[in-house]
Protein backbone atom coordinates (compact mmCIF):
# COMPACT_ATOMS: atom_id res chain seq x y z
CA UNK A 1 0.00 0.00 0.00
CA UNK A 2 1.65 3.20 -1.22
CA UNK A 3 -0.70 5.42 0.76
CA UNK A 4 0.76 6.99 3.91
CA UNK A 5 -1.14 7.48 7.15
CA UNK A 6 -0.82 9.68 10.18
CA UNK A 7 -1.30 6.68 12.48
CA UNK A 8 -1.54 2.92 12.17
CA UNK A 9 -3.45 1.15 14.95
CA UNK A 10 -2.70 -2.56 15.34
CA UNK A 11 -5.71 -4.39 16.75
CA UNK A 12 -9.48 -3.88 16.75
CA UNK A 13 -10.34 -4.72 20.33
CA UNK A 14 -11.39 -2.25 23.01
CA UNK A 15 -8.12 -0.30 23.06
CA UNK A 16 -7.61 -0.35 19.30
CA UNK A 17 -11.14 0.79 18.48
CA UNK A 18 -11.01 3.52 21.13
CA UNK A 19 -7.73 4.81 19.72
CA UNK A 20 -8.81 4.61 16.07
CA UNK A 21 -12.18 6.28 16.66
CA UNK A 22 -10.68 9.11 18.73
CA UNK A 23 -7.93 9.72 16.16
CA UNK A 24 -10.38 9.87 13.26
CA UNK A 25 -12.71 12.23 15.12
CA UNK A 26 -9.63 14.38 15.74
CA UNK A 27 -9.03 14.68 12.01
CA UNK A 28 -6.10 12.28 11.61
CA UNK A 29 -5.74 9.80 8.76
CA UNK A 30 -5.93 6.35 10.39
CA UNK A 31 -5.35 2.79 9.25
CA UNK A 32 -6.44 -0.01 11.59
CA UNK A 33 -5.17 -3.55 11.02
CA UNK A 34 -6.89 -6.59 12.57
CA UNK A 35 -5.74 -10.19 12.11
CA UNK A 36 -9.18 -11.65 12.80
CA UNK A 37 -11.79 -12.27 10.12
CA UNK A 38 -13.80 -9.36 11.57
CA UNK A 39 -13.31 -7.07 14.57
CA UNK A 40 -14.19 -9.13 17.63
CA UNK A 41 -14.15 -12.46 15.82
CA UNK A 42 -11.58 -13.76 18.34
CA UNK A 43 -13.73 -12.56 21.27
CA UNK A 44 -16.83 -14.72 21.16
CA UNK A 45 -17.33 -14.61 24.91
CA UNK A 46 -19.31 -12.21 27.06
CA UNK A 47 -17.77 -9.37 29.02
CA UNK A 48 -18.57 -6.38 31.21
CA UNK A 49 -18.72 -2.88 29.75
CA UNK A 50 -18.05 0.13 31.97
CA UNK A 51 -20.23 2.99 30.84
CA UNK A 52 -18.00 5.80 32.08
CA UNK A 53 -15.10 4.80 29.82
CA UNK A 54 -17.07 4.38 26.58
CA UNK A 55 -19.20 7.45 27.36
CA UNK A 56 -16.08 9.63 27.32
CA UNK A 57 -15.44 8.41 23.76
CA UNK A 58 -18.97 8.05 22.36
CA UNK A 59 -21.36 9.98 24.64
CA UNK A 60 -24.53 8.63 22.99
CA UNK A 61 -23.37 4.98 22.82
CA UNK A 62 -26.55 3.78 24.55
CA UNK A 63 -28.63 4.76 21.52
CA UNK A 64 -27.53 1.83 19.39
CA UNK A 65 -24.76 -0.19 21.08
CA UNK A 66 -25.52 -3.94 21.42
CA UNK A 67 -25.94 -4.09 25.21
CA UNK A 68 -27.20 -7.14 27.08
CA UNK A 69 -28.20 -6.21 30.67
CA UNK A 70 -27.39 -3.33 33.01
CA UNK A 71 -25.96 -4.60 36.29
CA UNK A 72 -27.90 -3.86 39.47
CA UNK A 73 -26.31 -6.41 41.79
CA UNK A 74 -22.73 -7.36 42.69
CA UNK A 75 -21.98 -10.53 44.62
CA UNK A 76 -18.59 -11.62 46.02
CA UNK A 77 -18.23 -15.23 47.11
CA UNK A 78 -15.42 -16.88 49.08
CA UNK A 79 -15.82 -20.60 48.42
CA UNK A 80 -14.73 -23.93 49.81
CA UNK A 81 -15.59 -27.27 48.21
CA UNK A 82 -19.24 -27.33 49.29
CA UNK A 83 -20.28 -23.81 50.31
CA UNK A 84 -19.64 -20.11 50.01
CA UNK A 85 -19.88 -17.04 52.16
CA UNK A 86 -19.74 -13.51 50.89
CA UNK A 87 -21.42 -10.20 50.33
CA UNK A 88 -24.15 -8.90 48.06
CA UNK A 89 -24.73 -5.32 47.06
CA UNK A 90 -27.93 -4.52 45.20
CA UNK A 91 -29.15 -0.99 44.68
CA UNK A 92 -32.10 0.58 42.93
CA UNK A 93 -29.74 3.47 42.14
CA UNK A 94 -28.03 1.14 39.64
CA UNK A 95 -31.46 0.53 38.11
CA UNK A 96 -31.88 4.16 37.06
CA UNK A 97 -30.50 5.55 33.80
CA UNK A 98 -27.83 6.34 32.89
CA UNK A 99 -26.75 2.84 33.87
CA UNK A 100 -23.23 2.29 35.19
CA UNK A 101 -22.24 -1.18 33.91
CA UNK A 102 -23.53 -3.57 31.29
CA UNK A 103 -22.94 -7.12 30.18
CA UNK A 104 -22.09 -7.44 26.49
CA UNK A 105 -21.15 -10.08 23.94
CA UNK A 106 -17.74 -9.00 22.70
CA UNK A 107 -18.10 -10.09 19.10
CA UNK A 108 -21.20 -7.90 18.71
CA UNK A 109 -19.84 -4.94 20.64
CA UNK A 110 -16.45 -4.94 18.92
CA UNK A 111 -18.12 -4.95 15.51
CA UNK A 112 -20.36 -2.06 16.55
CA UNK A 113 -17.42 -0.09 17.96
CA UNK A 114 -15.37 -0.63 14.82
CA UNK A 115 -18.33 0.42 12.65
CA UNK A 116 -18.37 3.70 14.57
CA UNK A 117 -14.64 4.08 13.91
CA UNK A 118 -15.09 3.43 10.19
CA UNK A 119 -17.97 5.91 10.04
CA UNK A 120 -15.59 8.46 11.61
CA UNK A 121 -13.10 7.87 8.78
CA UNK A 122 -10.91 4.95 9.87
CA UNK A 123 -9.78 2.50 7.19
CA UNK A 124 -9.96 -0.98 8.75
CA UNK A 125 -8.28 -3.98 7.14
CA UNK A 126 -9.07 -7.42 8.59
CA UNK A 127 -7.56 -10.88 8.04
CA UNK A 128 -4.15 -9.21 7.98
CA UNK A 129 -1.28 -9.89 10.37
CA UNK A 130 1.35 -7.29 11.15
CA UNK A 131 4.58 -9.31 11.12
CA UNK A 132 7.07 -6.54 11.93
CA UNK A 133 7.40 -2.88 12.75
CA UNK A 134 9.34 -0.83 10.22
CA UNK A 135 12.16 0.89 12.10
CA UNK A 136 14.52 3.39 10.50
CA UNK A 137 17.12 5.30 12.44
CA UNK A 138 15.64 4.03 15.70
CA UNK A 139 12.16 5.36 14.84
CA UNK A 140 9.05 3.36 13.99
CA UNK A 141 7.91 4.50 10.55
CA UNK A 142 5.26 1.92 9.74
CA UNK A 143 4.50 -1.79 9.66
CA UNK A 144 5.10 -4.86 7.52
CA UNK A 145 2.14 -7.20 7.00
CA UNK A 146 1.71 -10.73 5.65
CA UNK A 147 0.18 -9.39 2.46
CA UNK A 148 2.15 -9.12 -0.76
CA UNK A 149 3.85 -5.73 -0.87
CA UNK A 150 2.53 -5.24 2.63
CA UNK A 151 4.77 -2.44 3.90
CA UNK A 152 2.70 0.51 5.07
CA UNK A 153 4.11 3.76 6.42
CA UNK A 154 2.81 6.13 9.06
CA UNK A 155 4.05 8.85 11.38
CA UNK A 156 3.14 6.76 14.43
CA UNK A 157 2.00 3.25 15.34
CA UNK A 158 -0.21 2.33 18.31
CA UNK A 159 0.15 -1.28 19.43
CA UNK A 160 -3.16 -2.56 20.80
CA UNK A 161 -2.62 -6.18 19.87
CA UNK A 162 -3.44 -7.91 23.13
CA UNK A 163 -1.81 -9.40 26.21
CA UNK A 164 1.03 -11.13 24.38
CA UNK A 165 2.19 -8.36 22.03
CA UNK A 166 4.61 -10.19 19.76
CA UNK A 167 5.36 -6.97 17.88
CA UNK A 168 6.55 -5.16 21.01
CA UNK A 169 8.68 -8.13 22.03
CA UNK A 170 10.12 -8.60 18.55
CA UNK A 171 11.03 -4.91 18.33
CA UNK A 172 12.69 -5.05 21.76
CA UNK A 173 10.26 -2.61 23.37
CA UNK A 174 9.38 -5.07 26.13
CA UNK A 175 10.56 -8.50 27.31
CA UNK A 176 8.65 -11.75 26.90
CA UNK A 177 5.69 -11.76 29.23
CA UNK A 178 6.42 -13.84 32.32
CA UNK A 179 4.05 -16.73 33.21
CA UNK A 180 3.61 -15.27 36.70
CA UNK A 181 2.36 -12.01 35.16
CA UNK A 182 -0.40 -13.41 32.98
CA UNK A 183 -3.56 -15.37 33.73
CA UNK A 184 -5.18 -17.90 31.47
CA UNK A 185 -8.96 -17.59 31.71
CA UNK A 186 -11.49 -19.97 30.21
CA UNK A 187 -15.10 -19.00 29.64
CA UNK A 188 -18.30 -20.66 28.56
CA UNK A 189 -21.64 -19.19 27.55
CA UNK A 190 -24.65 -21.22 28.70
CA UNK A 191 -27.96 -20.44 27.04
CA UNK A 192 -31.25 -20.37 28.96
CA UNK A 193 -34.63 -18.74 28.35
CA UNK A 194 -34.72 -15.13 29.42
CA UNK A 195 -37.50 -15.72 31.95
CA UNK A 196 -35.49 -18.56 33.55
CA UNK A 197 -32.48 -16.33 34.07
CA UNK A 198 -34.62 -13.59 35.57
CA UNK A 199 -36.33 -16.01 37.95
CA UNK A 200 -33.09 -17.65 39.12
CA UNK A 201 -31.35 -14.37 39.82
CA UNK A 202 -34.39 -12.43 41.04
CA UNK A 203 -34.06 -9.74 38.39
CA UNK A 204 -36.36 -7.99 35.98
CA UNK A 205 -36.14 -7.48 32.24
CA UNK A 206 -32.75 -6.01 31.20
CA UNK A 207 -31.47 -6.18 34.81
CA UNK A 208 -28.30 -8.15 35.50
CA UNK A 209 -26.14 -9.71 38.20
CA UNK A 210 -22.39 -10.33 38.41
CA UNK A 211 -20.80 -12.82 40.81
CA UNK A 212 -17.06 -12.82 41.49
CA UNK A 213 -15.61 -15.85 43.24
CA UNK A 214 -12.38 -16.76 45.03
CA UNK A 215 -11.19 -19.62 47.16
CA UNK A 216 -11.08 -23.37 46.59
CA UNK A 217 -12.41 -23.15 43.03
CA UNK A 218 -8.90 -22.15 41.93
CA UNK A 219 -7.47 -25.39 43.37
CA UNK A 220 -4.80 -23.67 45.42
CA UNK A 221 -3.69 -21.43 42.55
CA UNK A 222 -3.82 -17.65 42.39
CA UNK A 223 -7.05 -17.02 40.53
CA UNK A 224 -10.73 -16.15 40.57
CA UNK A 225 -14.01 -17.21 39.01
CA UNK A 226 -16.85 -15.14 37.62
CA UNK A 227 -20.44 -15.42 36.46
CA UNK A 228 -22.74 -12.82 34.95
CA UNK A 229 -26.06 -12.68 33.23
CA UNK A 230 -26.77 -11.80 29.62
CA UNK A 231 -30.24 -11.54 28.09
CA UNK A 232 -30.58 -15.20 27.17
CA UNK A 233 -27.35 -16.68 28.45
CA UNK A 234 -24.98 -16.89 31.39
CA UNK A 235 -21.25 -16.27 31.01
CA UNK A 236 -19.08 -18.08 33.52
CA UNK A 237 -15.42 -18.86 33.76
CA UNK A 238 -12.30 -19.12 35.85
CA UNK A 239 -8.77 -17.85 35.44
CA UNK A 240 -5.46 -18.56 37.17
CA UNK A 241 -1.89 -17.49 36.68
CA UNK A 242 -0.18 -19.31 33.84
CA UNK A 243 2.78 -20.15 36.08
CA UNK A 244 0.44 -21.94 38.51
CA UNK A 245 -1.17 -23.98 35.74
CA UNK A 246 2.28 -25.10 34.62
CA UNK A 247 3.34 -25.97 38.16
CA UNK A 248 0.23 -27.87 39.22
CA UNK A 249 -0.40 -29.50 35.84
CA UNK A 250 -4.13 -28.82 36.04
CA UNK A 251 -5.83 -27.95 32.78
CA UNK A 252 -8.04 -24.84 32.69
CA UNK A 253 -10.97 -26.88 31.43
CA UNK A 254 -10.68 -29.31 34.37
CA UNK A 255 -10.84 -26.33 36.69
CA UNK A 256 -13.90 -24.97 34.89
CA UNK A 257 -15.64 -28.34 35.13
CA UNK A 258 -15.05 -28.40 38.90
CA UNK A 259 -16.45 -24.91 39.17
CA UNK A 260 -19.62 -25.81 37.24
CA UNK A 261 -20.16 -28.82 39.52
CA UNK A 262 -19.97 -26.74 42.71
CA UNK A 263 -23.29 -27.01 44.60
CA UNK A 264 -23.67 -23.22 44.55
CA UNK A 265 -23.05 -22.92 40.79
CA UNK A 266 -24.70 -26.02 39.36
CA UNK A 267 -28.30 -24.93 40.09
CA UNK A 268 -27.73 -21.59 38.35
CA UNK A 269 -26.83 -23.25 35.03
CA UNK A 270 -29.01 -26.36 35.33
CA UNK A 271 -30.74 -27.22 32.05
CA UNK A 272 -28.64 -24.78 30.04
CA UNK A 273 -27.09 -25.43 26.66
CA UNK A 274 -23.39 -24.59 26.38
CA UNK A 275 -22.68 -23.20 22.90
CA UNK A 276 -19.50 -21.19 23.19
CA UNK A 277 -16.12 -21.79 24.80
CA UNK A 278 -13.09 -19.52 24.72
CA UNK A 279 -9.68 -19.18 26.32
CA UNK A 280 -8.03 -15.82 26.80
CA UNK A 281 -4.78 -14.47 28.23
CA UNK A 282 -5.25 -11.67 30.77
CA UNK A 283 -2.24 -9.60 31.89
CA UNK A 284 -2.34 -9.46 35.68
CA UNK A 285 1.22 -8.54 36.59
CA UNK A 286 -0.01 -5.14 37.72
CA UNK A 287 1.87 -1.91 38.12
CA UNK A 288 5.37 -3.39 38.27
CA UNK A 289 4.82 -5.39 35.07
CA UNK A 290 3.92 -2.37 32.92
CA UNK A 291 6.55 -1.99 30.19
CA UNK A 292 7.77 1.16 28.50
CA UNK A 293 4.62 2.37 26.77
CA UNK A 294 6.01 4.90 24.29
CA UNK A 295 9.07 5.58 22.19
CA UNK A 296 10.15 7.02 18.87
CA UNK A 297 6.96 6.87 16.82
CA UNK A 298 5.17 4.22 18.86
CA UNK A 299 2.82 3.73 21.83
CA UNK A 300 1.24 0.74 23.56
CA UNK A 301 -2.36 0.62 24.83
CA UNK A 302 -4.72 -1.87 26.44
CA UNK A 303 -3.73 -5.41 27.40
CA UNK A 304 -0.47 -5.06 25.47
CA UNK A 305 0.62 -2.59 28.16
CA UNK A 306 -0.53 -4.79 31.10
CA UNK A 307 -3.34 -2.34 31.86
CA UNK A 308 -5.64 -4.60 33.90
CA UNK A 309 -6.87 -4.11 37.47
CA UNK A 310 -6.92 -7.72 38.63
CA UNK A 311 -8.43 -7.13 42.07
CA UNK A 312 -11.51 -5.35 40.74
CA UNK A 313 -11.66 -7.40 37.52
CA UNK A 314 -11.48 -4.25 35.41
CA UNK A 315 -9.98 -4.45 31.96
CA UNK A 316 -12.19 -3.02 29.22
CA UNK A 317 -12.38 0.41 30.86
CA UNK A 318 -8.60 0.57 31.20
CA UNK A 319 -8.22 -0.57 27.59
CA UNK A 320 -10.60 2.07 26.24
CA UNK A 321 -9.11 4.80 28.41
CA UNK A 322 -5.50 4.05 27.43
CA UNK A 323 -6.46 3.87 23.76
CA UNK A 324 -8.23 7.22 24.02
CA UNK A 325 -5.33 8.87 25.86
CA UNK A 326 -2.82 7.61 23.30
CA UNK A 327 -4.96 9.07 20.53
CA UNK A 328 -5.43 12.38 22.31
CA UNK A 329 -1.66 12.71 22.72
CA UNK A 330 -1.15 12.34 18.97
CA UNK A 331 -4.01 14.71 18.14
CA UNK A 332 -2.53 17.41 20.35
CA UNK A 333 0.95 16.98 18.85
CA UNK A 334 -0.43 17.06 15.31
CA UNK A 335 -2.34 20.26 16.03
CA UNK A 336 0.81 21.85 17.47
CA UNK A 337 2.88 20.77 14.48
CA UNK A 338 5.21 18.72 16.66
CA UNK A 339 6.83 15.43 15.58
CA UNK A 340 5.86 12.12 17.15
CA UNK A 341 9.20 11.77 18.90
CA UNK A 342 9.78 9.92 22.15
CA UNK A 343 10.25 13.22 23.97
CA UNK A 344 6.87 14.45 22.77
CA UNK A 345 5.08 11.10 23.22
CA UNK A 346 6.11 11.20 26.89
CA UNK A 347 2.93 13.23 27.23
CA UNK A 348 1.03 9.94 26.90
CA UNK A 349 2.71 8.59 30.03
CA UNK A 350 1.86 11.81 31.86
CA UNK A 351 -1.79 11.46 30.86
CA UNK A 352 -1.76 7.88 32.13
CA UNK A 353 -0.21 8.92 35.44
CA UNK A 354 -2.88 11.58 35.90
CA UNK A 355 -5.71 9.14 35.18
CA UNK A 356 -7.41 6.53 37.35
CA UNK A 357 -5.58 3.86 35.34
CA UNK A 358 -2.14 4.33 36.88
CA UNK A 359 -3.47 5.58 40.20
CA UNK A 360 -5.43 2.36 40.74
CA UNK A 361 -2.66 0.10 39.45
CA UNK A 362 -0.16 1.85 41.72
CA UNK A 363 -2.49 1.47 44.70
CA UNK A 364 -2.54 -2.33 44.20
CA UNK A 365 1.08 -2.64 43.07
CA UNK A 366 1.96 -5.15 45.82
CA UNK A 367 -1.04 -7.41 45.29
CA UNK A 368 0.29 -9.77 42.57
CA UNK A 369 3.45 -10.68 44.47
CA UNK A 370 1.75 -11.02 47.86
CA UNK A 371 -1.09 -13.24 46.62
CA UNK A 372 1.22 -15.28 44.42
CA UNK A 373 3.48 -16.11 47.37
CA UNK A 374 0.71 -16.66 49.92
CA UNK A 375 -1.64 -19.30 48.58
CA UNK A 376 -3.28 -19.69 51.99
CA UNK A 377 -5.61 -16.87 50.92
CA UNK A 378 -7.02 -19.26 48.28
CA UNK A 379 -6.95 -22.48 50.32
CA UNK A 380 -6.75 -22.25 54.12
CA UNK A 381 -8.86 -19.17 54.73
CA UNK A 382 -11.88 -20.19 52.62
CA UNK A 383 -12.04 -23.43 54.64
CA UNK A 384 -11.65 -21.62 57.97
CA UNK A 385 -14.29 -19.02 57.13
CA UNK A 386 -16.78 -21.64 55.99
CA UNK A 387 -16.29 -23.78 59.10
CA UNK A 388 -16.59 -20.70 61.32
CA UNK A 389 -19.86 -19.67 59.70
CA UNK A 390 -21.26 -23.19 59.91
CA UNK A 391 -20.25 -23.49 63.58
CA UNK A 392 -22.03 -20.27 64.51
CA UNK A 393 -25.14 -20.92 62.44
CA UNK A 394 -25.68 -24.56 63.41
CA UNK A 395 -27.98 -24.92 66.40
CA UNK A 396 -26.78 -27.94 68.36
CA UNK A 397 -27.07 -27.12 72.06
CA UNK A 398 -23.53 -25.74 72.34
CA UNK A 399 -23.35 -22.24 73.78
CA UNK A 400 -22.07 -19.39 71.62
CA UNK A 401 -19.06 -18.59 73.82
CA UNK A 402 -17.81 -22.14 73.44
CA UNK A 403 -18.34 -21.92 69.70
CA UNK A 404 -16.35 -18.70 69.50
CA UNK A 405 -13.48 -20.31 71.41
CA UNK A 406 -13.60 -23.26 69.02
CA UNK A 407 -13.41 -20.92 66.02
CA UNK A 408 -10.46 -19.00 67.44
CA UNK A 409 -8.70 -22.26 68.23
CA UNK A 410 -9.17 -23.52 64.66
CA UNK A 411 -7.69 -20.32 63.18
CA UNK A 412 -4.66 -20.41 65.49
CA UNK A 413 -4.13 -24.13 64.90
CA UNK A 414 -4.14 -23.61 61.12
CA UNK A 415 -1.99 -20.50 60.90
CA UNK A 416 -0.60 -19.77 64.41
CA UNK A 417 -1.13 -16.43 66.10
CA UNK A 418 1.96 -14.96 64.45
CA UNK A 419 0.83 -16.30 61.07
CA UNK A 420 -2.61 -14.73 61.43
CA UNK A 421 -1.11 -11.35 62.29
CA UNK A 422 1.36 -11.63 59.41
CA UNK A 423 -1.39 -12.61 56.95
CA UNK A 424 -3.58 -9.70 58.05
CA UNK A 425 -0.66 -7.35 57.47
CA UNK A 426 0.05 -8.86 54.05
CA UNK A 427 -3.59 -8.52 53.01
CA UNK A 428 -3.67 -4.92 54.18
CA UNK A 429 -0.46 -4.21 52.24
CA UNK A 430 -1.97 -5.76 49.11
CA UNK A 431 -5.06 -3.56 49.09
CA UNK A 432 -4.08 -0.41 51.02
Amino acid sequence: MAERFDVIVVGAGMAGNAAAYTLAKGGLKVLQIERGETPGSKNVQGAILYADAIEKIIPDFRDDAPLERHLIEQRVWVMDDASYMGTHYRSEDFNKPPYNRYTIIRVHFDQWFNKKAREAGVLTICETTVTDLLIEGGKVVGVRTDRQGGEIRADAVILADGANSRLAVKAGFQPEIKPENVALAVKEIHFLPQETIEARFNIGEDEGVVIEMAGKISAGMMGTGFLYTNKESITLGVGCMLSDFKEQKVTPYELLDRMKAHPSIAPLIAGSEMKEYAAHLIPEGGYHAIPQVYGEGWMIAGDAGQFVNGLHREGSNLAMTTGMLAAQTLIELKAAGKPFSAANLAGYKQKLDDSFVMKDLKKYRRMPEIFHKNKQFFTTYPDLLSKAAQTLIRVDGVDKKTKEKEIRKSFVASRSLFGLIADAFKFWRAVE
